[in-house]
């Protein structure tokens, strides 16, 4: 005799079978006799005693988030009757489709009563003796004279499961937001307690629609991986806590579970990675003030680094052979001589322009104030040109004061001559005497 596991009902129970030789094909459908009476149910494999026995903890235990109430437990001993024939299969079928419109009927007597509950499924035993409704509440919910409506019209035995959202989406079923099958409605057989620090643990992103399923609770898959984070997680302060240092706050993100270390977030707004192992000596170098990257990297990194970021020299190729007897300069003055090279080709080109710009100053013509006389221009050829001829002074001191009178603007404030220039009425004579009149 070996023990087998079995799933029965909408709920998706489980039995445990002792079979006798020959044993059934796995995925067969056996009549069964359960706590709820003659249903079918699907063969599973066979339970090795360890399986068994985590089987048992796992469906006692407390901790598991499922909502049927004044219900049958999760995991129970069923009795084999005998393999099912078509004749089974075909009634199962009838009451698939007969409980349709069992449920459409069952809600418009739900509507007479008026009761804060919502029906959600039924179900018909193999034999007809029982139908089953499930229905979600947020409150307790006194259905007694709904019973009785309902006996009467189905002329059967009735009996109400109250269950959770979660279970309603495991009877219903439907597809996850990843676009396969809800894990619940064909493999899943407990709910664990799933909360807000597994996300932030696994640094998911904090939006409901992206973390909800179709029950509109945290989705299941999020405890498949908790167990991996939690490890890394050991001994490393909460996700989104900070590190006060002198240099600044240091945000700690979260971690990288490929890498096995954790994201860091500095004050400038750079991420970086740090192990695990060395978060603790990571702590004390920022905590001091020192840099962590100086601190992290091996000094032939170091040095490698610091060659990377120099710029790159020019260097005049130096001559392979040497003569004999003479011996080559040493390194210092091979680098003189090679920056002071392109100095002086770099003098050679500001100077360059510098020269053609003061040519063509020397070019340029100055033009003669009115005052001045303007210089003459040297002639190239050897022949004489014809010389204008002079025109007489008093002609010229005519010309000299009409321009006088057209830019000076007549004043009609009369200045008073400065203290030192003071001059006498007999000195103001004299010089009119001195100056000569012009002639008309």
């Amino acid at each position: 005799m070996s023990i087998y596991l079995a799933i029965f009902g909408k709920p998706r129970y489980l039995g445990l079978l002792d079979l006798q030789e020959p044993v059934p094909v796995r995925g067969a459908w056996l009549v069964t006799e359960t706590m709820r009476g003659i249903e079918l149910a699907l063969l599973g494999g066979p339970l090795s005693p360890e399986q068994e026995e985590r089987y048992r903890n796992s469906c006692s235990d407390d901790s598991s988030d499922s909502q049927v109430k004044g219900g049958e437990p999760a995991l129970q001993e069923i009795a084999f009757v005998r393999e099912a024939t078509e004749e089974d299969m075909n009634d199962a079928s009838l009451e698939r489709e007969e409980e349709n419109s069992v449920l459409l009927k069952a809600r418009e007597l739900l509507r007479n009563h008026n009761l804060s509950m919502k029906l959600v499924d039924v179900e018909f035993l193999l034999d007809r003796k029982k139908l089953f409704f499930y229905f979600t509440s947020e409150q307790r919910v006194d259905f007694r004279a709904f019973v009785r409506d309902l006996a009467k019209e189905f002329k059967t035995r009735i009996e109400l499961r109250q269950i959770g959202v979660r279970d309603e989406a495991k009877a219903v079923k439907g597809l996850a937001p990843c676009g396969q099958r809800c894990c619940c409605s064909y493999w899943l057989h407990r709910f664990t307690p799933i909360c807000i620090k597994m996300v932030k643990e696994q640094n998911l992103a904090l939006n409901p629609t992206k973390i909800s399923g179709i029950c509109g609770r945290l989705m299941c898959c999020m405890s498949y991986e908790h167990h991996l984070y939690g490890e890394l997680w050991k001994g490393l302060p909460n996700p989104g806590s900070k590190l006060r240092t002198p240099g600044g706050n240091f945000l700690i993100d979260g971690v990288e579970l490929s890498a096995q270390s954790v994201r860091i977030r500095t004050p400038e707004g750079k991420e970086i990675l740090v192990k695990t192992e060395e978060f603790q000596r990571f702590k004390e170098t920022v905590m001091e003030g020192g840099s962590w990257e100086d601190a992290a990297a091996p000094k032939e990194l170091r040095s490698t680094r610091e060659d990377t970021f120099r710029p790159a020299r020019k260097r005049t190729p130096e001559p392979r052979e040497e003569a004999a007897g003479e011996k080559s300069p040493p390194r210092q003055e091979r680098r003189k001589t090679e920056e002071k090279i392109p100095r002086e080709q770099e003098k050679e080109k500001d100077t360059a322009p510098q020269a053609g710009a003061a040519k063509k100053k020397r070019r340029r013509k100055r033009k003669p104030s009115q005052g001045e006389k303007a210089p003459a221009t040297p002639v190239s050829s050897p022949e004489k040109t014809p010389v204008a001829p002079e025109k007489p002074r008093q002609q010229e001191q005519e010309v000299r004061q009409g321009e006088g009178q057209k830019k000076k603007k007549p004043n009609s404030r009369r200045r008073r001559p400065q203290k030192g220039n003071r001059e006498t009425p007999s000195q103001q004579g004299e010089n009119t005497k001195a100056s000569p009149s012009p002639e008309v």
